[in-house]
């Protein structure tokens, strides 16, 4: 692989940080690999260079652990991003995901994991601490930085040799740190917040919460103060006579997920869901939101096992309740676009199991309804406005499938008994029959080879007595992983501001004159990374725009949100600012 490139140049940086602003360089050091050349720059040192002290271009590669972190100090300093990225944390967590090793993907836990040397823990804790201090610096701590900067430099030096001979095939590899230069734009820009608003709800908030418990728990009666009351809450789906998940000791299950996901079944318990989400995770303070109102959270990407990106739940914006994404909205003169791909597993589904039915469902612009209609749940005429509550009954099913769900599991989510879930099921495997035979191979392939790996190479590691659910659950996951990082590459290289990914979807801005204009050229890019992953197919792009003085709103937080700003209305009063009262 590395004979492709006349120079390799392995890079570290040492930088400043604090919640929601961009990384403040301090030092870096980088080293060509062959020749052993090493380039030291301090503090002003590299804010005097307009470009990288180094050839970053076509016949070079860049090689860092964790590049977009390198990348945040480069568009910090103005510098253009390298042609072509070897991203050592990536590749050591494709090599060993889903064999975790024992001390993390870390650097030190790749070094660990190589029998290599490696800086002791506490040091490189004590360095951290010192650089995020900030300056002015002594000339001793100048040059322990700049040391413990190289010894970076050096563990990379010692790691690349070891795990060349492991590394997937070269444009493998170069689009996976592709994508790590698409994080760094996406993580310098990020998310435009109502800065005001923002402010007024931190300032009120112990005063809301216990407004919000005072308005909402009368008619569950589930709450003491702002605490949620677990025997209480039996006594009501006892008093409601709802069917719930059950613990395996037996207990009705109050984690997030099931929660939401019975929330939606039942939804006389949203507003429970909502508030139960925002007392129990919610902390206004957490949101990692910079001077200029923009939030800035680490992406994270690759921390999950499917490939997809894990930012904290706390610091990014789309994180906690669904009420918050109510916070964002454009600047004056700005737009945004939420930028989702359509039914995206299911399309997954349909092309990569070469299923026809699945295919014409999918292009039918409904393939939920598509779906109803080849079982003979609905007749041929049947829209979504005539049977929407069929059609949506469906989608869960499919939904449900996707990822796994046997009949018991299934019944919960739609609300029906185990044997309707299972003439459910058995529905969809008759319809569908080629999709459950690639599903079944997926996972009898994972039991026997321990491995899955999606269209670029993305690979799943099994041990025995893996989750056949999760094995059914990889394919469409980590391709659909795969085809939002692409994208994000496609849009950002065009020039587009993406502020942020989420799942399946792309969050963009753009000045009101251009905005139409960006906004075509995200979708077209959307569209073009499908057929690339999906070798020529085309999934749809649904496309919600928020201008300016318009801000983001969540269908499934919109009650939350009314209610939210509604007491700080009444709080505030006459004299509060227009913005935040409006």
């Amino acid at each position: 692989m590395l004979e492709h490139f006349k120079e390799i140049w392995l890079c570290d940086f040492e930088f400043q940080t604090s919640p929601g602003e961009c990384p403040i360089p301090v030092c870096m050091v980088a080293m060509e690999y062959r020749s052993k050349r090493i380039i030291r720059l301090f503090g002003d040192e590299l804010r005097r260079h307009k470009q990288a002290p180094f050839d970053v271009g076509p016949m070079s590669l860049f090689v860092a652990f964790y590049a977009s972190a390198e990348f945040g100090c480069f568009l910090t300093l103005g510098w253009p991003l390298p042609a072509h990225v070897l991203d050592l944390f990536v590749e050591f967590r494709a090599l060993y995901n889903g064999r975790r090793p024992k001390d993390g993907y870390g650097l030190l836990s790749a070094m660990v994991n190589y029998g290599l040397d490696h800086i002791d823990v506490l040091e490189k804790a004590e360095m951290r601490a010192l650089a995020m201090r900030g300056g002015p610096y002594t000339g001793e701590e100048r040059a322990a930085l700049l040391d413990y900067c190289q010894a970076d430099t050096d563990a990379l030096n010692q790691l690349l040799p070891c795990m060349e001979p492991h590394l997937d095939c070269l444009g493998r590899v170069c689009l996976r740190g592709r994508y790590m230069r698409a994080v760094a734009h996406m993580e310098h820009i990020g998310v435009q917040l109502d800065l005001p608003l923002l402010t007024a709800l931190r300032d009120n908030w112990s005063f809301l919460k216990q407004r919000l418990v005072d308005q909402i728990n009368p008619q569950y009666g589930v709450f003491e103060g702002v605490h949620f009351r677990f025997k209480l809450f039996k006594s009501l789906l006892a008093r409601l006579g709802l069917s719930w998940p059950r613990t395996p000791s037996g207990l009705p299950a109050t984690d997030d997920d099931t929660f939401r996901e019975m929330a939606k079944l039942y939804p006389v318990l949203a507003p429970l869901y909502e508030l139960k989400a925002t007392l129990g995770k919610m902390r206004l303070q957490d949101l990692a939101v910079g001077a200029d109102g923009r939030n800035r959270a680490m992406l994270s990407a690759f921390r999950a096992s499917s490939g997809r990106n894990a930012p904290s739940s706390k610091e990014f914006v789309f994180g906690p309740a669904v009420w918050t994404r109510g916070l964002i909205k454009p600047s004056p003169g700005y737009a945004m676009a939420y930028l989702d791909y359509a039914s995206e597993e299911f399309g997954i589904g349909a092309v990569l199991s070469c299923n026809r039915d699945m295919i014409e469902a999918y292009c039918s612009g409904d393939p939920y309804l598509a779906f109803a209609k080849q079982v003979k749940a609905v007749p041929e005429d049947a829209t979504k406005k005539t049977h929407g509550p069929v059609r949506d009954l469906f989608k869960q099913v499919c939904l449900g499938i996707n990822y796994g769900m046997e009949a018991e599991s299934l019944g919960y989510r739609i609300g029906r008994s185990t044997r309707e879930a299972k003439a459910l099921l058995r529905a969809h495997r008759e319809a569908f029959s080629t999709f459950w035979r690639w599903s079944d191979g997926a996972v009898n392939h994972a039991t026997f080879q321990r491995e899955l790996h999606t269209v670029f190479g993305w690979p799943m590691h099994y041990k025995a007595q893996a989750n056949p659910r999760s094995q059914r659950n990889f394919l469409l996951q980590a391709n659909g992983a795969e085809l939002l990082r692409l994208a994000c590459c496609l849009v950002t290289e065009g020039g587009v501001r993406v502020v942020a990914p989420v799942h399946d979807a792309l969050l963009i801005e753009a000045p009101v004159h251009c905005f139409d204009e960006h906004v075509a050229f995200a979708e077209n890019a959307m569209r073009q990374a499908s057929r690339y992953v999906l070798d020529g197919f085309e999934l749809a792009v649904e496309t919600k725009p928020i201008r300016w003085p318009d801000r983001f709103q969540d269908d499934r937080g919109a009650v939350m949100w009314q209610t939210i700003t509604g007491l700080l209305r009444e709080l505030l009063g006459e004299g509060a600012d227009a913005e935040v009262a409006a």
